[in-house]
């Protein structure tokens, strides 16, 4: 894996992605519920105007919009907050969207806790509990902003409904030099048979030097990251913990039905192993600066060094 060199945010790769498509993909269409600026929108709508939707704060109605414009044959891409994308449009999602397996691209910004200072009210811990629950639904997480045109690229290729995780805070390019991302596919970015680690989207800069830290001190990692949780690459997954015997996952998410909740069920069918879970530990979370949250609801370099330890000893 390349150095990390720079940072980008993953809605700031987002919204230069729609601008890139469009002139390729006349058939794509944008639509955002009265937040274009904050998801990076704004940039597609300027340029095409006439292919750009405010729907105003109407989330379930732009849902519903979205899936109406399929049937004129157009490709949109319906995108708001994770949180209310997926609480307040789930009835449309599923029924809709799901129930008729129309290709409507779901973006969800904002995600995790990124949404920092406005609190629980905003902050999406759930919204891949609810994603990859509707049936037919495709969940990317991307990791990096290089991870984002990829997912974009698959869903305007894809019959079915697509839902792609983004962030507001800038975050390091990790995969600027290698393949890009592929559904279904797990990335080996470490060799190790002590422990399996196995991430998805922001943390995952933090697993990678949480993996540096622990291979000095004795600690191989097998390093997974999970840019697609839903269909799951069950193959890489079962080899790796076959090899190490123990998973430690990692996400910005309820533990409860993301990652974590993914990878039990899989091996807990297939491989069982011991495991543990880096996420938001089944709360609430509070209003602060981005990266004091996470580490204060335990997303953090150490607390993947320190649980990874207990795991690795147990």
């Amino acid at each position: 894996m390349s150095t990390v060199v720079e940072s980008l945010a993953l809605r700031d790769a987002f919204g230069q992605a729609l601008v890139d498509l469009a002139e390729d993909i006349p058939e794509l269409v944008v639509l955002d519920a009265d937040v274009a600026c904050s998801t990076k929108t704004a940039d597609f709508g300027q340029a095409y105007p006439d292919r750009f939707f405010n729907v105003g704060v109407a989330e379930a109605n732009m849902v519903d919009i979205g899936a109406g414009l399929v049937t004129c044959g157009l490709r949109p891409v319906v995108s708001t907050f994770a949180l209310f994308l997926t609480l307040k449009g789930a009835d449309q999602i599923r029924n809709t969207v799901c129930y008729n397996r129309l290709p409507v691209v779901l973006a969800g910004g904002y995600g995790g806790l990124s949404d920092s200072y406005d609190g629980a009210s905003h902050q999406a811990i759930t919204d891949l509990a609810l994603m990859r629950a509707m049936p037919e639904m495709t969940v990317f997480v991307p990791s990096d902003a290089t991870e984002v045109r990829p997912a974009l690229e698959w869903a305007f290729q894809h019959d079915g409904p697509t839902y792609i995780r983004l962030s507001r805070n800038p975050s390091p390019i990790l995969f600027a030099d290698e393949p890009p991302l592929e559904l279904g596919k797990i990335r080996k970015l470490h060799e190790g048979s002590d422990l399996t680690i196995g991430v998805c989207g922001i943390p995952t800069s933090m697993a990678v030097e949480a993996t540096e830290r622990l291979a000095r001190e004795g600690i191989n990692v097998d390093l997974l990251e999970i840019p697609c949780l839903k269909p799951l690459d069950t193959e890489t997954l079962i080899a790796s913990v076959s090899k190490t015997g123990k998973i430690l996952t990692v996400e910005e998410h309820n533990i409860m039905g993301g990652l974590g909740g993914a990878v039990a069920e899989t091996l807990g069918k297939e491989k069982p192993s011991k495991m543990d879970f880096i996420g938001v530990e089944d709360c609430f979370t509070e209003s602060g600066d981005y990266d004091d949250l996470l580490a204060k609801y335990g997303i953090s370099i150490d607390a993947i060094v320190n649980k990874a330890k207990q795991l690795s000893e147990s």
